[in-house]
């Protein structure tokens, strides 16, 4: 089963990882995220966020595509341009997910 992790258990790791009180890490956790939603959410019409040893999060345009299919209907759509998120992976973050799985 896939274990889902919050915002609330990334503050709490966060504190006990630096020492601080959950509340005060909750306040700066929350502010990580919302400034970089904001950054992806401007941006115009892309961005790269590059953070160190963990990963890059791109915001993307992608091409219109004027002969799609809606696959119930079988009917040919347009479907515009528009912009979509991306993540990669950073060499540290990479190295730990290529380990095999044990059985």
């Amino acid at each position: 089963m896939k274990r889902t992790i919050t915002k609330k258990d990334v503050s709490k790791r966060t504190a006990k990882l630096v020492g601080e009180k959950i509340y005060v890490t909750e306040k700066i956790v929350d502010g990580v995220f919302t400034t970089l939603r904001e950054f992806m959410a401007e941006a115009d019409p892309e961005v790269r966020i590059e953070i160190r040893d963990f990963g890059v999060f791109e915001v993307k345009t992608t091409k219109p595509k004027p002969k799609a299919r809606n696959p119930k209907t079988g009917e040919i759509i347009y479907v515009p341009a528009r912009r979509k998120t991306h993540f990669k992976a950073g060499k540290l973050l990479k190295e730990v997910l290529k380990q095999p799985l044990e059985s």
